[in-house]
């Protein structure tokens, strides 16, 4: 094996943890928002239509955080691993949703889901990646 193919292979195996650290904390901050969410949903009567939005707030300012481990400032890749992480991250979602609460969900909720955490994801790493990076 060439010096060249073993720089790509650890390269590659960097970005592939990059991306499960990623997802990891969009997880972690997802169930943290909820737990907060869940407590102030006890306290105060809330209306159904705000408690969508706040999920899908909470949606996808995890996938924000995320989209900040795996891509670092000024990087090229930011879209394409940005979008990677909302796949994944509300492919997931999606599917523990329906085992968890087992209600029969449409192929349209799904995709719109799914493409929904795509564009968060790709919208964050565009913005990240377009940023100068930090100076050491």
């Amino acid at each position: 094996m060439s010096q060249q193919a073993v720089r790509r292979f650890k390269r590659a195996a960097g970005k592939n943890t990059a991306l499960w650290r990623g997802l990891l904390l969009s997880i972690a901050a997802t169930f943290a928002a909820v737990v907060l969410f869940s407590v102030a949903i006890g306290l105060w009567d809330i209306p159904d239509g705000v408690i969508r939005v706040i999920n899908q707030v909470i949606k996808v300012g995890a996938i924000f955080l995320g989209v900040q481990a795996v891509t670092p400032r000024g990087d090229e890749g930011g879209i394409r691993r940005g979008a990677l992480l909302g796949l994944v991250y509300m492919g997931v979602g999606v599917l523990l949703y329906a085992l968890l609460t087992q209600q029969k969900l449409t192929w349209l909720d799904c995709v719109i889901d799914v493409l929904m955490g795509v564009a968060a994801g790709g919208l964050s790493g565009m913005a990240l990646g377009g940023m100068k990076p930090k100076r050491a």
